[in-house]
């Protein structure tokens, strides 16, 4: 099985790459590695990818349609399914992680590049967004539609799209439920999402691909992304700086482990048709009760200042995850009291370089 991830050297994409690889599979990663938060974090999970023989790297961007084409040309030609670069040494098949999926696909006879094109590519942030909204809708917009027209060239039949719990916005009843209405989003961000998975649906009537859209709720953990907050909390707390909170800190979010995120995505690798689905924790929390859960595990006393709320913050993410149960047997298996501990760990244990990287405000 040879899969492409878009986003490789991004936190939820790495994680997944290298699900993937434990499991055996071929992985190509394409990552344009942009500037949007601090580079060294990026490096460092791409180097952990670098790790594994039949892992191949290639600095792309997918807005960029004649550099998306080279890459699935050159995996055509080169063939599918090349043995020879898998290590029985570093296999790690999880419980029944690609077993599903391998079976709908055996004896395909497919000459596709890849078996399936997930795509965690992204501009993320909404704060980010209001300020660079070009941008935004380039990468998550132009980007999805290069990634799928080059689906359609070479025969890729599998395409699973990372999308927001951001496209919910303010007025919707919790916990949000797939069907709600999205289509009144509160930023850029959400809206080029939004356009995101449009154009995947468009694609899947056209040309019957099948495509899940999987709408992921405040991914957390080890080598997270500094702008978001739990990052920005473990950072300011462990270093004696101010914590910034926009709005009094009662507004909750639905914080998801990026492991229980990855295998989530990875369980969806063999639906068929068109689905949207939930991926979240189910147990949202207040800034507030996590700031306090934080200075527990740092030992140190947070400096608060409170800032007016943003506009196209929402007071409240909760995913329901029924969907999640019961199209792909799953569920959360990290607590946040684990996942929390594991992120503050992680934090201490690479602070020579980890504690200056810019996490903005």
């Amino acid at each position: 099985m040879r899969y492409l991830v878009s986003g490789c050297a991004g936190f939820v994409g790495w994680k997944v790459a290298e699900l993937l690889l434990r499991a055996g599979a071929e992985v190509v990663g394409l990552d344009n590695l942009n500037p949007a938060y601090d580079i060294r974090l990026k490096r460092w999970r791409l180097e952990s990818l670098k790790a594994w023989p039949q892992f191949q790297f290639f600095l792309t961007d997918i807005t960029q349609a004649e550099a998306v084409e080279r890459v699935f040309s050159a995996l055509a030609e080169e063939g599918s399914g090349d043995s020879s670069k898998r290590t029985t040494g570093q296999t790690q098949r999880g419980p029944e992680l690609l077993s599903s999926f391998e079976a709908a696909w055996s004896g395909r006879g497919s000459k596709a590049p890849f078996d399936a094109v997930v795509h965690l590519a992204a501009r993320a942030g909404v704060r980010a967004s209001v300020r660079e909204p070009e941008a935004y809708f380039r990468t998550n917009g132009l980007g999805t539609l290069v990634l799928l027209e080059a689906c359609r060239r070479h025969g890729v039949q599998k395409f699973l799209l990372a999308s927001t719990s951001a496209l919910y916005g303010r007025d919707n009843p919790l916990p949000y439920q797939e069907e709600a209405d999205t289509s009144r989003p509160l930023s850029p961000y959400a809206a080029s999402k939004k356009a995101a998975e449009c154009l995947a649906y468009t694609y899947h009537y056209l040309y019957g691909l099948d495509v899940v859209v999987l709408r992921y709720f405040t991914v957390y953990g080890p080598a997270g992304r500094p702008d978001m907050s739990m990052f920005r909390f473990v950072r300011q707390i462990a270093e004696g700086e101010p914590v910034t909170v926009y709005g009094d800190g009662s507004q909750q979010r639905d914080f998801t482990y990026v492991e229980d995120v990855a295998q989530g995505t990875l369980s969806a690798l063999h639906l068929k048709g068109f689905e949207v689905i939930n991926l979240g924790s189910d147990r949202p929390i207040s800034i507030r009760q996590l700031i306090e859960r934080i200075e527990q595990l740092v030992g140190k006393p947070a400096r608060v200042q409170y800032r007016p709320a943003h506009p196209a913050d929402v007071p409240a993410t909760w995913a329901d995850i029924r969907r999640a149960k019961e199209k792909l047997g799953w569920q959360p298996q990290t607590p946040l009291e684990t996942g929390l501990a594991q992120t503050v760990a992680w934090y201490q244990e690479h602070r020579s370089w980890a504690a200056h990287i810019d996490v903005g405000q």
